[in-house]
């Protein structure tokens, strides 16, 4: 009976994964041909790699791509600096009013995005990051960062804290040397969240590029929509292509990301 089990189990399992994939794998087909329709083709001479030379030549997609990179890199960075800095005096450095300033971040990310579109991009052009990579990864960098972080921060051991303190390190070191190892996983965990925000942001970029060297990769897919008829063999070469970053990240990451999450919610 329980070898019959499993073999349900598995199957179910094989048919939920089977139904995931599927989309995906009609996606890298269909970017192998030109079509104006989304359809599985069976005819196998159909099939070719202009749709990637295009995505190259014609629409500079290594570009496009370097952009986004930048964007990523400057977006983890300044998230994760940040994030792991708040969280570690909000946690193992308490101030009067440090509560009520966590409250006043949690709050910030009740706002919806589309809420402080208007203000956020004012500000920018004020400051001159418009069409810059500073520009376009700033608004990446959130509370939920300090949220996850400190979550994390909480579960450490004060006794190790409090010895390097008595030890004489001063707080940066404590902070360097004791802290930053210890969160190794959660901070794996946030640059992959980070490294998606900013890999997939498609609403900023629209409403803040002006240059068409600082189009990023959701952008320019969505650039590849014709007006009155659509080559879905050129549309799905660039989501694949979109697609491939943050799946190899996720893939060479995978093992610290389920920790980091898991041991997120660890208390003491």
């Amino acid at each position: 009976m329980r070898r019959v089990t499993t073999v349900l189990l598995g199957l179910l399992l094989f048919s939920l994964a089977l139904a995931c994939a599927l989309p995906f794998g009609l996606m890298f087909l269909t970017s192998f041909r030109t079509t104006t329709n989304l359809a599985l083709s069976w005819d196998f001479s159909a099939y070719h790699l202009d749709n990637y030379v295009t995505l190259f030549t014609t629409h500079s997609f290594l570009t496009r791509i370097l952009t986004t990179v930048a964007v990523v890199v400057i977006a983890c960075t300044l998230n994760v600096v940040t994030a792991t800095m708040a969280a570690f005096g909000l946690s193992k450095k308490p101030f009067p009013g440090s509560k009520a300033v966590f409250w006043v971040i949690i709050a910030t990310m009740m706002v919806p995005v589309q809420v402080t579109l208007v203000p956020l991009y004012t500000i920018m052009r004020e400051l001159g990051l418009l069409n810059t990579h500073l520009g376009l990864a700033l608004p990446i960098v959130t509370g939920f960062g300090v949220f996850l972080m400190k979550q994390f921060a909480d579960g450490l051991p004060d006794e190790i804290i409090e010895a390097a303190r008595i030890d004489g390190a001063p707080d940066r070191m404590v902070l360097l040397r004791i802290a930053v190892p210890l969160m190794k996983p959660v901070i794996t965990a946030l640059l992959i969240f980070t490294f998606l925000a900013a890999w997939n942001d498609f609403l900023w970029p629209l409403v803040s590029i002006s240059q068409d060297q600082m189009q990023t990769v959701t952008y320019a897919i969505a650039n590849l929509e014709g007006r009155s008829t659509t080559n879905y063999g050129l549309l799905t070469a660039g989501a694949t292509v979109s697609f491939l970053g943050p799946f190899i990240a996720y893939v060479i990451l995978q093992r610290r990301f389920v920790e980091g999450i898991a041991l997120t919610g660890t208390k003491g």
